[in-house]
């Protein structure tokens, strides 16, 4: 009994702000609010919702985010965690300097990036004219924004991935890399065949933030470019808050909520079980 009550008040606040709001949620996603009250509508908010072509376009742009922020943002923390790896005062710097933007507020980071993306006078456009290369609307063109929000992103993300990767090199055993050294592997041989899948926990795991933050993180869409130009920018929990705050559509906001929750439950299982490698199948 003593075990029990010592989790008692962590299971009743995980339950209370954990689970109770996710059961809230699913109500409102079946419920519709009118002068007269709630009334139940089963699947009518999920089939309105499929049907808007506007949430179609930000499951559409999540997607390609997910993609252009993910696999960049772990390419990228991969190479520094494996060129920063050791002892040493240079490397520690470098290893500070590439967290350096973790530690900046997204909404701050966007601030900066707005100087950077600015058509004309931005510090981009300003060293593409000396240059003699044209400049470009990065934020006011729908074929550029959503890749100057990704460039964000990444340069915002990068560093927090690379301490993870940094602490899963750690843990590869020496005598793997020692047999490997031995046994005449080179270095990518070395990466390959030790270095990556003794990573394969560590990517798990990371993949799995790297796809949270991909639908959570929106603060800079607001500062940049409240999802436009033309929906463009448009991310699912920008489409959230617009259908809660703006059209006050609970219904239609808490099924966008649900379907979210869905295919992040769908991607987090698939990533896990990934990770496991062959012997989770068996």
């Amino acid at each position: 009994m003593l075990p029990l009550a010592l989790l008692g008040p962590s299971l009743v606040f995980l339950a209370l702000f954990t689970y109770w709001p996710v059961v809230e949620v699913v109500w409102d996603a079946t419920h519709e609010v009118t002068r007269r009250g709630t009334r139940f509508v089963g699947l009518a908010n999920f089939a309105a919702l499929f049907a808007d072509p506007t949430f179609q376009r930000a499951l559409l742009n999540n997607a390609l985010y997910a993609v252009g922020t993910v696999v960049p943002s772990l390419i990228l923390a991969l190479a520094f965690a494996l060129a920063l790896n050791g002892a040493g005062r240079v490397r520690a710097l470098m290893r500070a300097v590439f967290f350096l933007p973790v530690m900046i507020p997204l909404v701050a980071a966007a601030a900066l990036f707005l100087f950077l993306f600015l058509p004309g006078i931005g510090l981009i456009d300003h060293h593409l004219a000396r240059l003699g290369f044209a400049g470009a609307n990065w934020l006011g063109d729908p074929d550029l924004a959503l890749g100057a929000i990704t460039v964000l992103t990444v340069w915002k993300n990068a560093g927090y991935y690379m301490l993870f990767i940094l602490a899963g090199l750690q843990a590869i055993p020496d005598e793997a890399k020692e047999a490997a050294l031995l046994d005449g592997a080179g270095p990518w041989q070395r990466l390959r065949y030790v270095t990556l899948p003794g990573l394969r926990p560590t990517f798990a795991f990371v993949g799995v933030i790297a796809l949270l933050n991909a639908v959570t993180q929106v603060d800079h869409v607001f500062v940049l470019t409240k999802g436009g130009p033309s929906d463009a920018t448009k991310l699912l929990l920008f489409y959230i808050y617009e259908q809660a705050a703006e059209r006050y559509d609970a219904g239609r906001a808490a099924a966008a909520t649900v379907v979210t929750l869905g295919l992040l439950a769908a991607l987090t299982a698939l990533s896990l079980s990934r990770s496991q490698g062959p012997e989770a199948s068996r």
